[in-house]
């Protein structure tokens, strides 16, 4: 359907001759053909995140970096995490229920329950507790987190390291993680996070909700003493250690292991360092980053494990210097230096919670609740239950991270443009500034136009660009006109959800009437913007990027949009066509060109969408994975804007629909 753009055209212009024996291979010499390689742009998108990546913050005294890290902290928690969450819902106290006991060996000295407790209305997740044999008065405790094990807390060396606990005089908390285990389910994918900021909620605020319960639950218990609460896990379970102890100062004790890196470190090592959603999440790095919650720990006793090997990531060497080296003098402020250790465990090549490091955290609970030192691991390996043994089950109807962003989309309501001409107006600019605050829009110009290569025969002629461009990234086009057009004749831009390439396929009907361009005398420039065509990082890592600088807050979408615009801009100052109008292709480059023609209303005289979508709620409606498609996954967008709005916004700018995407071409 999309061929449609240019190969009836040529055809016509070129004769019948050359159009049935040259023009397809003509076309193919400078649309589809690559004009930069994917490393480049992964090279370009690297050094624009470093110059971004949030910088370590300088403190002088004690006291500076305490009042320092507590604005830090309750910006993240008001600002992000919390972020569009009902009120009600953060303040709840913790609602768990007591499911049943967990088979123990008669004598083994410590009992466990299970529960299920209620992370927000609607979603539950499950947790076993397990306690000494006997309490006596308030003893410590400890919340163990879980990553991404299928099969959740029955990992065996969740339960090894929770039974230890418990044998050592404390209470351990092991909690479910979202999609595994018991909560392993269609929807809760963690990267369907995206669609709750879409809707204006914080996605990873639902994370922080899961394990925040936790320690409310515990610290609640009267047998905890609340002067000696730890925290610990491995992988995911040592990102979600580092956030909440690093967010919430009832945690005195922080043990993780692996699981998180300073943004420069990841981009080190990219390809090869993991990006799950909740570790890279809107605005969650935008000033801040993982240095400095490592920061926010001190001066309270904080172990960092990590496997010199991993067969995964966060190898110890690597993100040492970062994550460690980095932060000691933080300590260093407090006199606490003793509190601060790195651990690098080389015993294993795997990427878990092995013997010795789980030794180091004993060890290091023991020292800092002042219990007795028992330095080895207590043989636990009989005591360990099945996976149906420590189910606590969760409803049937339990919702997951998709169904509950489209709950709250459902109660989206999008203000109507107004009919009055001079009301109309002013709505579009107060909506206008808001949609560049939510797009963290910056204009970018063409620093340098590479001429790539060129053709002229056929009647055709083409010159093929790079565009370097002003922010450090680039984007690639090919302008393309016929012999007899004459200078300053009317330009059609074409952009295309695959790039370029996306816009020569062999399909020969229901061509749009834009197909006819050239033969009526326009010049045509045809764009890869970035995420499209030869303007994409490497294989797989499109999604990482995206997360990234939504994290950052520069999400994807504003720096198409920016692009669009200003390569735009440069075509109108190079050919001066008496106007413009923009053709797109795919519901991704719908949204990019609505988007360009509501902040910049009087650049295209048209607007044309083939295989659009109705509203953005098709995204969600379709299920759509963010870790696909990271560009259309911007904060609040959904929350602010639908398409009806953005085509409002565009005026005088005309906006055609001439199709409509297929579900099953959004999955």
């Amino acid at each position: 359907m999309r061929s449609k753009l240019l190969w009836p055209v040529l055809m016509l212009l070129a004769g019948p001759y050359v159009a049935a024996q040259t023009v397809p291979g003509t076309v193919r010499q400078f649309l589809p053909a690559r004009l930069q390689s994917a490393d480049v742009v992964t090279y370009q998108m690297q050094q624009f995140l470093m110059e971004r990546a949030p910088k370590l913050p300088q403190a002088t005294s004690a006291a500076e970096w305490t009042n320092a890290a507590e604005q830090i902290r309750q910006h993240v928690l008001n600002d992000v995490i919390y972020h569009g969450w009902p009120k009600a819902w953060i303040d709840s106290p913790p609602k768990f229920e007591d499911v049943g006991a967990v088979p123990v060996p008669a004598g083994a000295g410590y009992r466990a329950e299970k529960f299920r407790y209620e992370i927000v209305p609607g979603f539950y997740s499950t947790a076993v507790l397990y306690l000494p044999a006997h309490v006596e008065g308030k003893v410590p405790a400890v919340l163990n987190v879980l990553g991404h094990y299928p099969t959740g807390k029955s990992m065996p060396f969740q339960q090894k390291l929770c039974i230890n606990e418990a044998l050592r005089g404390m209470i351990a908390l092991s909690l479910a993680f979202v999609d595994e285990g018991e909560l392993k389910a269609e929807g809760n994918g963690h990267y369907y996070g995206s669609d709750l900021d879409l809707t204006g909620v914080s996605g990873v605020g639902l994370f922080y909700l899961a394990m925040r319960r936790g320690l409310d639950y515990l610290y609640d218990d009267p047998q905890v003493d609340r002067s000696r609460i730890a925290m610990t896990g491995q992988s995911g379970g040592g990102w979600q250690t580092l956030m909440l102890s690093s967010l919430d100062t009832r945690i005195k004790v922080a043990a993780p292991v692996a699981g998180f890196a300073s943004l420069q470190g990841r981009l080190e090592r990219i390809p090869g360092e993991p990006g799950d959603y909740e570790q890279i999440a809107p605005d969650l790095l935008d000033g801040h980053g993982y240095q400095t919650f490592i920061a926010m720990l001190a001066p309270r006793p904080t172990l960092e494990s990590n496997n010199a090997e991993d067969s995964c990531c966060f190898r110890a060497p690597l993100v040492k210097p970062y994550i460690y080296d980095a932060i000691k003098p933080f300590f260093a402020l407090y006199g606490k230096e003793d509190a601060f250790s790195f651990h690098s465990d080389a015993e294993v090549l795997a990427h878990n919670y092995g013997h010795d490091d789980r030794q180091q955290t004993y060890r290091f609970l023991d020292k800092w609740f002042n219990l007795p030192d028992k330095p080895d691991e207590i043989p636990v390996g009989q005591d360990v239950n099945t996976y149906s043994q420590l189910a606590a089950g969760v409803p049937a109807d339990n919702l997951t991270i998709l169904a509950l962003a489209r709950q709250f989309a459902a109660k989206l309501q999008h203000p109507t443009a107004p009919a009055d001409a001079d009301a109309r107006a002013d709505w579009a600019k107060g909506e206008r500034a808001e949609l560049v605050k939510v797009i963290n829009y910056q204009p970018v110009t063409v620093t340098h136009p590479w001429y790539m290569t060129d053709t002229d025969h056929n009647t055709v002629k083409s010159i093929s660009f790079r565009f370097s461009l002003s922010n450090g990234l680039s984007a690639t086009g090919v302008w393309i006109k016929s012999e007899w057009t004459p200078d300053g004749a009317p330009m059609t831009v074409v952009i295309d959800d695959n790039g370029r390439e996306g816009a020569d396929k062999e399909v020969w009907d229901s061509y749009p009437e834009v197909g006819y361009a050239v033969e009526r005398g326009d010049q045509v420039m045809v764009l890869s913007i970035l995420f499209t065509g030869d303007a994409n990082p490497t294989h797989g890592d499109a999604g990482r990027f995206g997360y990234m600088l939504n994290a950052i807050g520069d999400p994807p979408l504003g720096l198409e949009a920016a692009q669009l615009i200003g390569i735009t801009r440069w075509a109108q100052q190079q050919w001066r066509p008496s106007q413009i109008t923009l053709e797109s292709s795919g519901y991704r480059m719908q949204v990019v060109s609505l988007v360009a023609g509501a902040l910049e209303p009087q650049l295209f005289k048209s607007i044309t969408i083939h295989e659009g979508m109705h509203s953005l709620s098709y995204i969600l409606d379709q299920a759509v994975s963010s870790d696909r498609v990271p560009d259309m996954f911007c904060r609040d967008f959904y929350k602010d804007f639908d398409l009806n709005m953005l085509k409002a916004m565009a005026e005088p700018a005309a906006v055609k629909e001439a199709d409509f995407v297929e579900a099953a071409q959004m999955k």
